[in-house]
């Protein structure tokens, strides 16, 4: 049912060789059709204390075109469990991802913008746990420590990948619980490139509070923060056009949110110089591809 490890997939093109290096895709996207890539891995160990607990599901927090809840709500089928979605947002904003949700048996609770500020708040988080006591609550996008334990996967899956030593492992940041989940697990065997989604230059600090470690003490961690377009969710044409020339190119799909923004920051790296003759790159493709037609409601088939 799940595909893994998930395959890991060499890219080429004249481009590519044409730098001396070579460039391959680790296709967590592969995973699941609908759970797929980090979604699963920061779920998989949720759901396992979920179990271990007796609850009986799980609630979580999403907005109206959430990948999270999307491959929650699929693993609650898939895997037999109820799932809860608190959504940002009134009930008119229901569109396929949560028409989705619901044909897959998770329970909508629409909160005003608002209210869902306060989603974190020791107050509510407590109201939650009287209201849903058998269900394991778990924070937006699945961040939290058993998220990353799940991530920490992707690393090993990946170093005990036989055909090939990499050099680099690129990922995108959003929430930074994979990266975090990589960064704990990493030994040194490569360095690891992380590219934020959102603006500001706080994502290192977040990901060295949750791990206890001041990562800028590592060289072989580095963050990319030119690749944002503007902050989460925010886009330009020349975004849009890479994302659609990567596929005609590659037969890879990519979303905007998060991979279109990584892998087009890899490539203007590549195009720069930045890697020296002989070294191989792997960049992780982390999925979230539903939310290409999120995106496309929101502003015209921009992506195709």
């Amino acid at each position: 049912m799940l595909n893994l490890p998930s395959p890991i997939q060499e890219i080429s093109s004249k481009f590519i060789r044409d730098k001396k290096i070579r460039v391959f895709v680790k296709r967590d996207d592969l995973i699941h059709p609908e759970i797929s890539g980090n979604k699963w891995r920061k779920l998989s160990e949720n759901i396992k204390e979920m179990e271990a607990s007796r609850k009986k599901g799980i609630l979580s927090f999403g907005g109206a075109f959430s990948n999270h809840l999307f491959a929650l709500a699929a693993s609650g089928k898939a895997f037999g469990f109820q799932t809860i979605g608190l959504v940002r947002g009134e009930e008119s904003s229901t569109n396929s991802t949560l028409s989705f949700c619901q044909s897959q048996g998770m329970k909508l609770v629409f909160l005003s913008r608002a209210d869902y500020k306060f989603k974190n708040s020791a107050a509510y988080l407590a109201l939650l746990k009287n209201k849903y006591p058998e269900f394991l609550i778990l924070p937006e996008g699945g961040a939290n420590s058993n998220g990353r334990l799940g991530c920490q996967e992707i690393y090993k899956e990946i170093i005990n990948y036989k055909m090939h030593n990499f050099d680099y492992l690129f990922l995108s940041a959003g929430t930074g619980t994979t990266a975090a989940g990589i960064c704990s697990n990493h030994d040194n065997a490569m360095k690891l490139g992380i590219v934020p989604a959102l603006k500001g230059e706080w994502m290192e600090e977040e990901i060295s509070k949750s791990l206890n470690m001041k990562l800028t003490d590592n060289k072989n961690f580095r963050f990319f923060y030119d690749y944002h377009f503007g902050g989460y969710a925010k886009y330009d044409t020349q975004l849009i056009d890479f994302i659609n020339q990567f596929k005609l190119n590659f037969d890879i799909p990519l979303d905007p949110i998060y991979t279109g923004k990584l892998f087009y920051g890899v490539f203007d790296l590549i195009k720069k110089g930045y890697f020296k003759a002989g070294m191989n790159i792997s960049i992780l493709h982390s999925g979230g591809l539903q939310g290409i037609d999120g995106f496309n409601a929101r502003h015209g088939i921009l992506i195709y």
